[in-house]
């Protein structure tokens, strides 16, 4: 059986040793390379063609965030970054290199790991990240440049009526998320209502980078805060997000499909409150979250989107959804952001 290749690049000798060790655990794992710094990766990644790179972000030499970009840019590689939750600068470019290409993001090992929950976490997450097929980034980002045809936009879909819009979002949301918002011109106007499966000490600092990559307000939702327009809303890690009476609600009900905050959950929740009022958007993530809700929201008549395969970092959810026939459109990444931004046009017939 071929094992599993890694690359781990960790500045800490203590840090370093230990992801080496809890490795050295899993026969299937063969750890093919140490990294010191971030020219030192880009150099071993292109040398040993490693399946999968364990990445530390604060990094001497090249950072963590400039090394992912050189790795998608030259080498395109599946990334895990492994960060410390504590530290915000460190979260931000974290947030910054998932944008920039990395798959996904897990916190940095504690010293209280005694039931090796932590250890086991790290090996399942490393597989899952290598089977990700990564494509070349130049400059780290996938920016297309193709206008939006005008045949993309059904325009007669309530461009005047829709209310609010809904975004779901797992494996590969951090950059898709950004792109949709940074897509949307600054004279949009309806509130949007993300969940995103994060691990729960990076939410908050999601939140925050989010917020600093745009010109809208992004914060973390509060039970019983009324919906304002041009305004973002995060579900907080561990707890539902749902909408009653036009007013946010929070939930520690039981996960669906493992999942808590779920995608099902808000969507649901739009369907009753807003109908054929609301839009949603099921990008890149795996698993199946997102699709019954969807399907729930077209039922009800509200415009559903999904990303396309091509452009997706896991194209998961969006399937699941598009084969249980709930979505009306399958768009790439960057043709989301113009039909959200024509939901509000005033000349829309």
């Amino acid at each position: 059986m071929k094992r599993l290749r890694v690359l781990i690049v960790e500045d800490s000798v203590t840090v370093r040793k230990r992801l080496c060790e809890v490795l050295g655990n899993d026969d299937g794992i063969e750890v093919v390379g140490e990294a010191v710094d971030g020219k030192q990766a880009v150099d071993l990644c292109l040398a040993l063609r490693p399946d999968v790179i364990s990445l530390d972000m604060i990094l001497p030499v090249m950072s963590g965030l400039s090394a992912t970009e050189c790795i998608m840019a030259y080498c395109p590689t599946p990334i895990l970054v492994v960060s410390s939750s504590f530290n915000r600068g460190e979260l931000f470019k974290s947030y910054e290199a998932l944008a920039a290409g990395a798959v996904d993001l897990l916190e940095k090992p504690r010293d209280d790991d005694v039931d090796g929950n932590w250890a086991r976490n790290y090996i399942a997450t490393l597989k899952l990240v290598a089977r990700v097929k990564v494509v070349t980034h130049l400059r780290a980002r996938l920016r297309a440049s193709r206008a939006l045809p005008p045949a993309v936009i059904d325009a007669p879909m309530r461009a005047r009526n829709c209310q609010v819009v809904a975004i779901g979002a797992s494996t590969g949301g951090p950059g898709a998320i950004v792109d949709v918002l940074k897509g949307l011109p600054p004279e949009f106007c309806l509130p949007l209502l993300i969940v995103i499966h994060l691990n729960a000490p990076f939410d908050t600092a999601f939140a925050e980078w989010l917020d600093a990559q745009t010109d809208r307000k992004v914060s973390i939702a509060v039970a019983g805060q009324s919906i304002d327009k041009s305004r973002v809303y995060l579900a907080p890690s561990g707890q539902h997000l749902t909408v009653h009476k036009r007013r946010l609600q929070l939930s520690d009900e039981a996960p669906r499909l493992s999942c808590r905050p779920s995608i099902d959950v808000l969507f649901e929740s739009i369907a009753a409150d807003y109908g054929s009022a609301a839009t949603a958007c099921l990008l890149t993530g795996m698993g199946q979250d997102g699709a019954r809700g969807m399907l729930a929201l077209r039922q009800a008549g509200a415009l559903t989107i999904a990303q396309d395969e091509a452009t997706s970092v896991i194209y998961g959810m969006p399937r699941e959804a598009v084969l249980m026939g709930a979505v009306q459109r399958v768009l790439p990444l960057s043709e989301i952001a113009p039909v959200l931004a024509a939901l509000v046009q005033k000349d829309a017939p």
